[in-house]
């Protein structure tokens, strides 16, 4: 059996979780930091706009998950944008395209992917960037959304449990994707990203976070720094869908996942409501002071990341 010591150790050094750490590269040549507009460390900028907000928010997809499952990457372009807008509380408005290809023929999976989940989701694509005289393929997309209030990275809170919501009815397409979205019907798809926004209008969660490429530890470290607190989490607290180990579900990138904080009397609300959409929720951790993040079982705790010593996001006032 792995103790978490042992755990920590690979995750820390596994790929998926130490590819975050080139945001801090990128935001220290832009001067950015947590106070700058938009806030970056949420998961799509925020700009008050008349009593409400809009949302911006982007996504670029690694060369080898691209030529791997074109098709698929260009469904992910879609899927994954809109979560970041749901997990802001908002709901996507329309999404653009940024498509290199060596030719038309290289770049049609790309962009039909694109278009099925388009027409999925309910969302349109509206425009966007082609380029069909590329060395290989490239894809990125960005979308926009509205949201009347904010889920963000930065209102966790000591005392706060911290819940998972993921939609386990699903299978790993490719490396440690885990996708529960290719088989659902639109109509359920639609209404599950619309939970996050009536959570956040309700008033029942403080910040959250998308579950992204580095997992639910290293998106739950991005939330705990963004957040400047410490966090708890409960191994024996997570349950993997049936036959996948628990390490790989603790780094795998799932197409319905969300990490959201509320405080501890409104927990059960926040489960049920997506309980109610046959979705697993539960409580897997608690915020406190501090900047440790844990892992820990019954008989043993371990640190994963301390991000006051080694910063993960590095979204501090670097001119201070």
């Amino acid at each position: 059996m792995t103790t978490p010591a042992e755990l920590v150790e690979r995750l820390r050094s596994h790929p998926s979780i130490r590819s975050k750490l080139g945001i801090a590269h990128a935001t220290r040549v832009l001067e950015l930091t947590s106070q700058t507009a938009g806030r970056p460390g949420d998961d799509a900028a925020a700009l008050p706009c008349d009593g409400s907000y809009d949302l911006f928010a982007g996504e670029g997809f690694i060369p080898a998950f691209i030529a791997d499952d074109p098709w698929f990457a260009g469904w992910c372009a879609v899927m994954v944008n809109l979560s970041d807008i749901a997990a802001m509380g908002g709901r996507a408005t329309a999404v653009i395209d940024q498509v290199w290809a060596p030719d038309a023929e290289a770049a049609k999976p790309l962009l039909e992917g694109m278009r099925d989940a388009s027409a999925v989701y309910g969302v349109p694509l509206v425009g966007g960037h082609t380029n069909l005289a590329a060395p290989a393929l490239g894809l990125a997309a960005s979308v926009l959304g509205k949201a009347q209030r904010l889920i963000t990275s930065f209102d966790a809170m000591p005392g706060d449990v911290l819940i998972a919501a993921i939609d386990q009815r699903g299978a790993y397409r490719n490396f440690d994707n885990f996708c529960a979205a290719l088989e659902a019907p639109s109509d359920r798809l639609r209404a599950d990203l619309a939970l996050l926004p009536a959570l956040a209008e309700d008033g029942l969660v403080r910040a959250g976070k998308d579950i992204s490429q580095g997992g639910i530890v290293g998106t739950a470290l991005m939330l705990a720094e963004c957040s400047g607190v410490g966090l708890d989490i409960d191994l024996t607290a997570i349950t993997p869908p049936a036959g996948v180990p628990p390490e790989r579900w603790l780094r795998s990138f799932p197409s319905f996942g969300f990490l959201l904080t509320a405080p501890a009397d409104q927990a059960k609300e926040v489960c049920q409501r997506f309980e109610s959409r046959n979705i697993t929720a539960g409580v897997m951790g608690r915020i406190r002071s501090g900047s440790a993040v844990t892992l820990s079982d019954t008989e043993e705790t371990a640190l994963f990341w301390d991000h006051a010593q080694t910063p993960y996001l590095d979204l501090g006032d670097h001119h201070a």
